[in-house]
């Protein structure tokens, strides 16, 4: 007969097929059952936080949920960060983890279901008769709420026999959020209103309207009204329209780019967080600029915005289409159709600037002045040779900044920064296994520092067995804590914390079976060349160490400073 973990296994399998973890006592039974039962797939990771990273990795890549799983105690302790991480990202995943037995805990024990709440992250524990009914309702709630759901298995309920598997009900979604109420109606018609008056419109979108499906909406409403269009850094990609996109706002922004945003009139944001960084600390707009924001947020996340809409960005954007195609239509009219035969006249303020020339970054010099490569022109290099079906992954690091100002993703999907939200590092290795099974179409492309790189090295193994020849990484090796030495070694505080004895990624990756590459020049690089001709079906993992200069500082950095200074 099925055991408990049976239960969970079969149920889970029927709404995620990608799982990810390390083996012990606490989910033995569960793993089992996963492999012999059902047709999930299972990816063995080398660290219990690489099993939540790869499962946040593969949302990001896909949209499709997905699972890790650890056993109880020091397994699951070592989720902590990465599970913190994922609610702060509003990423949904299930963790299935072994737990203390019902009769009460052993020494080796922690309270984890308050270990999990102190990071955001709910708990459901199954029993022998509603393992499966828990297991849904844990699916439901991860997905309806967009967070991570710890699924508890007691030690000693994990291999009871529990009958025949129930029928159980697929999760309820809930419909995307709709404008609703006068206020919200009025809203609206004042944004359509400012818009149609604006000299200068500008759009910004986030990764909320991506995951609402709002960029073919959002691409009608930049046409109609001429504005010129921008992104967060977890939005990039998301408008149809390239010729009049200025980028990622920020600290990744290009000079001139942001010179322009703060030359708008009207701005509306759509799906996006507004946060310091996109913000450029409250430099982003200029105080006569007129802004409103749409957002599934109870209420506006920024003093800057002087008009809220709480709705989906899809729905709000095509309600703003039938607005401006038809000024006598009734507010609460919707869809796209029709926009191009109506649209208000384009403004000329986009056909009059050089998109192109304020989107560009600074070139750099092949080498910094001690020597070593400048990332910028490194970045610029490994630009121009990156597959095009390239999706990259992110760990976080002052480094940061090279792969978002200076390679361009096609979508929001195909760039992802695992760890920012929580302001951590190492999660970049396992973050490669999670991309790589969701997009199996691709290449994955890892961005790391070597503080991060050396915190997550053990899922370096993970992230070459599962992607293989389709996957590379690139090491920003200046052999420090980048980030720490820009804000404190700069105000004299002591570096020989912040320093870190220069290590040979290049051989890491060999050890493990990939081809390690160690960069000095920007000639080393046409190895990259090269490889991305080879077939990844025979190719190998590729990790390309740059011993790049610490001196140079990138721009978002810079601000941080400035603000902190």
């Amino acid at each position: 007969m099925p055991s408990v973990s049976a239960h969970v296994a079969l149920t889970l399998a029927q709404h995620v097929d990608a799982v990810f973890g390390v083996m012990g006592n606490g989910n033995a039974y569960f793993l089992d059952a996963l492999e012999t039962q059902t047709d999930a797939t299972f990816t063995a990771v080398r660290h219990e936080q690489g099993a939540v990273v790869a499962a946040d990795a593969h949302f990001r890549a896909s949209g499709r949920i997905a699972a890790g799983t650890s056993t109880y105690g020091a397994g699951f302790t070592n989720t902590i960060t990465a599970l913190a991480e994922a609610v702060q990202a509003h990423v949904p995943l299930v963790l299935v983890v072994g737990d203390e037995p019902t009769s009460g805990p052993r020494p080796w024990d922690v309270d984890q279901i308050a270990l999990a709440s102190a990071v955001g992250a709910r708990t459901y524990t199954v029993g022998r008769t509603d393992a499966a009914a828990t297991t849904v309702i844990a699916v439901e709630h991860a997905l309806t709420y967009r967070v991570p759901v710890v699924l508890a298995i007691p030690y000693d309920v994990a291999a009871l026999e529990a009958g025949a598997v129930p029928a159980a009900p697929a999760p309820r979604l809930p419909a995307p959020l709709a404008p609703r109420g006068d206020f919200a109606e009025g809203m609206l018609d004042e944004i359509a209103a400012a818009l149609r008056d604006a000299e200068r419109p500008f759009l910004l979108a986030g990764r909320g309207a991506w995951l609402a499906g709002a960029g073919e909406a959002l691409g009608a409403l930049a046409a109609q009204t001429g504005a010129l269009t921008a992104s967060s850094a977890l939005g990039r990609g998301i408008f149809p329209d390239t010729r009049y996109d200025l980028g990622v706002t920020g600290g990744f922004g290009a000079e001139g780019a942001m010179e322009l945003v703060r030359t708008a009139d009207v701005a509306v944001v759509f799906g996006a967080s507004l946060n310091q960084f996109t913000m450029r600390f409250g430099d982003l707009f200029a105080p006569g600029t007129r802004v409103f924001q749409i957002d599934t947020a109870p209420a506006a996340t920024h003093a800057h915005v002087g008009g809220f809409v709480r709705a989906d960005a899809r729905l709000a954007a095509e309600a703003l289409v039938a607005r401006l195609s038809s000024p006598s239509a009734a507010p609460d009219s919707g869809g796209v159709s029709g926009a191009d035969s109506a649209a208000v006249s384009a403004r000329p303020w986009r056909e009059t600037v050089d998109v192109a020339a304020a989107r560009t970054y600074e070139a750099g010099d092949e080498l910094a002045p001690d020597g070593r490569l400048d990332p910028r022109s490194a970045a610029r290099r490994i630009a121009e040779l990156l597959p095009e079906d390239r999706v990259v992954v992110s760990d976080g690091g002052h480094f940061i900044g090279w792969a978002n100002m200076y390679w361009p993703v096609a979508a929001p999907d195909r760039m992802m920064m695992i760890g920012t939200a929580f302001q951590s590092i190492g999660q970049g290795w396992p973050s490669v296994v999670g991309a790589a099974l969701a997009r199996r179409d691709a290449t994955i492309v890892l961005t790391s520092g070597d503080g991060g790189g050396l915190m997550a090295i053990a899922d370096l193994e993970s992230a070459v067995r599962a992607a293989g020849g389709r996957g590379m990484a690139v090491v920003w090796n200046d052999a420090a804590y980048g980030a720490e030495v820009n804000l404190y070694g700069l105000k004299g505080l002591a570096e020989g914390p912040m320093r870190i004895p220069e290590v040979d990624f290049a051989a890491f990756g060999a050890a493990v079976g990939a081809e390690g590459v160690v960069v000095r020049t920007l000639g080393d690089l046409d190895r990259l060349a090269a490889w991305a001709e080879e077939d990844p079906a025979t190719r190998r993992f590729l990790v390309l160490d740059l011993r790049i200069s610490g001196d140079v500082i990138a721009p978002y950095q810079q601000e941080i400073i400035r603000v902190n200074s």
